[in-house]
């Protein structure tokens, strides 16, 4: 069940999936979102549920974003179905995003979530698909490592505003060490504007100029 993993910068490939909410075709049913899908090991697991946990208590968040959340596993829509029933009697914590069920292993195999070498269950994977269905970024986590819910939720934001603005983040955007939530400029590729940059703009230099984050 190995796939060949998507590039940042392809479509997202069509496919029709069940879902806890029901049959959807992706990614024309998200089309104009954002949308994180992300994949997890198994139903039923201690690290998935405080995943689950983890985004549903982030929901709020994604919604101002206008950003969709979808997990997805090699279970059972059953299973599914009865995990988010747990998590809402023993934890009081109504999941309210959609879950895929690839117990047939087709969405896994389209994205390569399976990675042989750490077993036959989908590893920690998440795609962040913009309004046009272009996969902008991909991050793996093997099963032992939960993910940070923080990181996925900035990296939703950066690339919003990177879209509007025009502009690059720093590491740690927007709590950057040196420029805080300032944003950078992409560099100039001609004498002239890289002249123009130095006074246009703060700057280290006309290859690193930086400006204030528009609010």
């Amino acid at each position: 069940m190995e796939g060949k993993i998507p590039l940042i910068g392809d479509k997202f490939p069509e496919m029709k999936v069940q879902t806890t909410h029901g049959e959807m075709t992706l990614p024309r049913d998200t089309k104009g979102k954002w949308t994180v899908l992300f994949s997890h090991p198994a139903d039923f697991t201690p690290v998935c549920t405080t995943e689950f946990i983890a985004f549903q208590d982030r929901w709020d968040e994604f919604e101002k974003l206008n950003t969709k959340l979808i997990g997805l596993s090699i279970d059972q829509v059953f299973s599914h179905i009865k995990w988010v029933e747990w998590i809402q009697e023993k934890m009081n914590v109504e999941i309210k995003f959609p879950v895929i069920a690839d117990d047939r292993g087709f969405v896994a195999e389209q994205l390569g979530l399976v990675h042989p070498g750490k077993g036959t269950n989908t590893v920690r994977a998440v795609f962040f698909i913009d309004p046009d269905s272009n996969i902008r970024a991909m991050l793996y986590y093997p099963q032992e490592l939960g993910r940070n819910m923080d990181e996925i939720l900035r990296v939703v934001k950066a690339f919003q505003v990177s879209d509007k603005q025009g502009v690059a983040m720093p590491a740690d955007w927007p709590n950057n060490n040196m420029l805080e939530d300032r944003v950078i400029v992409p560099p100039a590729k001609d004498v002239e504007t890289a002249r123009k940059r130095m006074e246009e703009y703060d700057n280290f230099d006309w290859w690193f100029c930086h400006k204030p984050l528009k609010k």
